[in-house]
């Protein structure tokens, strides 16, 4: 059976494991009433997470665009190719979105994106106090898009590794 290569998968799970943490540190920061420092503090590792999700998804977009990958086992049934064709195209998608509305979400409260303490991010826009809620809200409503489509990701390959047992996780394992 034909494998990712090992950069590709490198790429994938790196990028995952980043991602659950966002969301993880995501949901814990924005449930700290009031603004404590430790508030401050995992605002600041959710945005530095988020801006290497955004160079990781970059790096692995052009590896993917210069490295065929594997094709899908015969047997696998016609509209299933597509769903997984369409749903990787949609995590890519989401991967790009969701940085970059929290980017802007954070531009627009007027809080400079500063990366790792060090490397302050262009600031491309002033502060808007009408477009923040509807930053807040985009980005949201994406991250919840990218947790469905995380859990249908899940899904499909636990179903060919323990229903169809046609071993199409392997291609992605390490």
């Amino acid at each position: 059976m034909d494998r990712y290569t090992k950069p590709a998968v490198l790429l994938h799970w790196l990028i995952a494991l980043l991602i659950i943490s966002a969301f993880g540190l995501g949901l814990t920061m924005v449930n700290i009433p009031g603004l404590t420092p430790t508030k401050l503090k995992y605002f600041s590792w959710h945005k530095w997470i988020g801006v290497t999700v955004l160079a990781l998804a970059c790096l692995r977009l052009l590896w993917r665009l210069t490295h065929k990958a594997p094709a899908y086992p015969a047997h696998m049934p016609g509209w299933q190719q597509a769903a997984a064709h369409w749903l990787h195209i949609g995590l890519y998608v989401l991967m790009f979105a969701i940085p970059v509305s929290g980017y802007f979400y954070s531009l627009s409260a007027g809080v400079p994106v500063v990366y790792l303490g060090i490397v302050p991010l262009p600031v491309l826009m002033a502060p808007n106090p009408e477009l923040k809620p509807l930053l807040k809200d985009a980005h949201y409503v994406l991250n919840m898009t990218l947790l469905a489509a995380f859990a249908l990701h899940v899904l499909a390959a636990l179903k060919h590794q323990f229903i169809d047992r046609d071993h199409l996780f392997r291609r992605m394992m390490p």
